[in-house]
């Protein structure tokens, strides 16, 4: 996501180069960043296509290939392989399961979840793979799944489990079993009161070629992408409130401001903004008979002293208002 704001959201797909990554040759590269995340915006781009090359495309709500960017990559790259980020998956999984958690929370107590409430606590606890868990932690989800109430969380909580254990494993095939093996539980009827795993099989279930392609085709590691990614939305915070590219290298003058200099006053000696010629004739200037009614004013209101206004006794005698007095006559 590009910009978030009440007006819509706005999207980019950024195309980057994985190939020296995974060949370790060098650093990933960044190829393009293509505003929307529809098919024709890669259609236009012209991928160049060579043997073993490996593109990573970002976009969607999960972070993954979104199906826009998807068919494009298989109409203008030979024989593609889309592959699913064990990240955005293993995300998916835990946004579940934090919807499951606050939703029991509010069935039991009718609010948010507070400081002393159990599922509040253990919400970090909860995100901790297994094995990782201390005895104090364990010993705190005996206790919160011994409640039946938690019944839902727990069901969500061996879900995503199951799925850092798969990605977890040294051996790809081992890591392949435990993920078709819960793509195929997660295919069977789900039982009433779990709607956060019913959405959730649903990206497994539709896309398990994706998901399981990781284990035969094994990405390089999302660090380059994500590093790329970082610097973009790093770059697009200090850009904030720089005008367009066009009025960058074509700025326009305020009309209450000074036009700029002629050409000949120019030391970089660039051609002058058509904006100068019609600020130039448009700058408020002394019209011709502004001599004439300056006098007349001044005659009508004899009380005012000419020194209040910062005005000679003899301030029509100057040459300036000669010469104004000649045009106006």
């Amino acid at each position: 996501m590009w910009r978030h704001t009440r007006r819509g959201d706005r999207y980019v797909t950024v195309i980057i180069d994985l190939t020296p990554v995974r060949d370790r040759s060098g650093p990933a590269r960044l190829v393009d960043v293509v505003p929307g995340r529809s098919k024709k915006p890669l259609q236009d781009l012209a991928l160049p296509a060579r043997p073993g090359m490996a593109w990573a495309g970002r976009g969607g709500s999960h972070g993954a290939v979104s199906p826009g960017p998807k068919s494009a990559a298989g109409e203008e790259l030979p024989h593609p392989r889309a592959v699913m980020d064990p990240f955005h998956v293993v995300s998916l999984a835990a946004s579940k399961l934090d919807q499951c958690r606050r939703r029991i929370q509010r069935a039991i107590t009718g609010r948010r979840g507070r400081a002393g409430d159990r599922l509040y606590r253990a919400r970090r606890t909860l995100h901790t793979g297994a094995d990782l868990l201390t005895d104090t932690q364990t010993e705190r989800l005996e206790t919160l799944f011994a409640d039946d109430r938690h019944a839902a969380v727990q069901a969500s909580w061996g879900v995503y489990q199951h799925l850092i254990q798969a990605y977890r494993t040294d051996e790809a095939g081992l890591g392949k079993y435990l993920t078709q093996q819960l793509i195929d539980s997660l295919k069977q009827a789900i039982p009433e009161g779990l709607e956060e795993i019913h959405t959730l099989a649903r990206t497994p279930i539709s896309r398990s070629q994706d998901v399981l392609a990781y284990f035969a085709h094994p990405a390089p590691p999302t660090t380059p992408r994500q590093a790329i990614n970082g610097r973009l939305e790093h770059l697009r915070g200090i850009a904030l409130g720089f005008a367009q590219p066009g009025q960058l290298h074509h700025p326009q003058p305020h009309p209450h401001q000074t036009p700029q200099r002629p050409p000949g006053s120019n030391h970089l000696n660039q051609p002058t903004s058509p904006t100068y010629h019609t600020l130039k004739h448009e700058e408020p200037s002394i019209c011709h008979d502004s001599g004439l009614r300056l006098h007349s004013l001044l005659g009508e209101y004899q009380r005012i002293p000419l020194n209040a206004l910062g005005m000679k006794a003899d301030w029509d005698a100057d040459e300036f208002w000669q010469e104004a007095f000649k045009a106006g006559s």
